[in-house]
């Protein structure tokens, strides 16, 4: 068996992927439209939209299949995104690259598989739209040029995501997109018995700043938090621009005494920059952390108003 290697771009590939806030997200039915046309269409038992991250290949979309992932060193798809032409394996048991692959001897049998790569808009390999059949057979002209149009559809959709959960000034998820991927977290804690803390922040002061620099600069303190305040964050850690001056962070799998740290962290990072910026102003904020309890946070929407309440009572002690 060939493992797939590994892209060039690997590093710009997995960055991209990950700022669209789709991994680990549920179903949504404007894919699943798709997979299911594509199985109709080609007469296939499987359907996938396939995201290829750094370990996995998680389906976004699944027909046919009952696993929602599988590993990345197994995968057709980490191998279709390697090139731009759609990837093609007519008979797996006389391909040596993949007549002893897992998932050709065992569950689920694959023996035909055609993956067309998935593009962001900045020309990153995501995934697949792919279709797998467990007997050989042919492909020809109209079925690839079919097979690419579907995927077109896809990447449209996958544009789609990113505009409507991204925030367009700080390029950091916006209230929709962390609402979304923020109480499937929470669904995870409770499922896996994990710790979950919120953080609301609000920063200090933006007003005068917008009205005694302009809004120009204003947008430029809130381009500067953000940037700091990835910095400071785990990559597994959820944030986001709310709207406005206010920002949330959801940490999970981790302790009070780390969530504070993270939020000494940046303090020190905005100090340091305001120090060495001198734009006339700082940049500082105040929070409110908020550990997660099921029994009483039932959705994210109570998490962020209790957070909200104590970053308030912070912010009021100031004045």
């Amino acid at each position: 068996m060939k493992q797939p290697d590994t892209p060039q771009d690997e590093q710009a590939r997995l960055e991209t992927l990950r700022s669209l806030n789709i991994l680990d997200t549920p179903p949504e039915e404007r894919f699943d439209r798709l997979t299911r046309m594509a199985k109709r269409l080609f007469g296939v038992p499987i359907a996938l939209v396939s995201l290829v991250d750094e370990n996995r290949q998680w389906f976004k979309s699944c027909f046919g299949l009952s696993a929602s992932e599988t590993s990345r060193d197994i995968s057709f798809c980490g191998h279709a995104i390697l090139g731009n032409d759609p990837f093609i394996i007519r008979d797996t048991i006389v391909d040596e690259r993949f007549a002893d692959n897992p998932l050709v001897l065992n569950d689920p049998h694959i023996r035909f598989y055609a993956g067309c790569p998935l593009s962001a808009p900045n020309g990153r390999k995501l995934g697949t739209l792919c279709i797998i059949d467990r007997q050989p057979r042919s492909f020809g002209k109209e079925d690839l040029e079919a097979l690419k149009d579907l995927a077109s559809m896809v990447e449209r959709e996958l544009a789609a995501v990113q505009l409507a959960t991204l925030d367009e000034l700080t390029a950091i998820s916006n209230r929709r997109g962390f609402l979304m991927l923020a109480q499937h977290s929470l669904h995870l804690c409770v499922r896996q018995k994990m710790s979950a803390y919120l953080v609301f922040m609000d920063l200090d002061k933006f007003k005068p700043i917008n009205d005694t620099f302009g809004h120009a600069e204003g947008d430029r303190a809130l381009t500067v938090f953000a940037e700091h305040m990835k910095v400071a964050c785990r990559e597994s850690d959820i944030f986001a621009r709310l709207g406005g001056d206010e920002f949330a962070v959801l940490l999970i799998n981790t302790s009070m005494e780390h969530t504070e740290d993270v939020i000494s962290r940046l303090r020190q990072s905005l100090a340091k920059y305001n120090l060495e910026a001198k734009r006339g102003y700082d940049i500082s904020f105040s929070h409110g952390i908020v550990g997660f309890n099921p029994e009483k946070h039932h959705t994210i929407d109570a998490l962020l108003a209790e957070g909200d309440s104590l970053m308030y009572e912070l912010k009021r002690s100031k004045d």
